[in-house]
């Protein structure tokens, strides 16, 4: 997986870093190095997997709240 980040003229560099860590945030490259970097036992993989479908389950099923109109009076 790539990611490439133009830098656009006049642009600070520290704008151009922010860029780049939220893109990679989005794209889940930072969670998967800080998965990576340690070992992960077979079981707590599974544990992990199942937790992350339950969780994908529940939001898929979560209807948006509606907001009650507001009288005035």
């Amino acid at each position: 997986m790539s990611v490439r980040i133009l830098v656009k003229t006049g642009e600070p560099l520290e704008k151009t870093l922010r860029r780049l860590r939220k893109i990679c945030n989005n794209e889940g490259v930072t969670r998967d190095v800080k998965r990576t970097t340690s070992y992960e036992k077979p079981s707590e993989r599974r544990r992990r997997k199942e937790r992350e479908r339950q969780k994908a389950l529940r939001q898929a099923g979560r209807k948006p709240k509606e907001k009650p109109e507001r009288v005035r009076t």
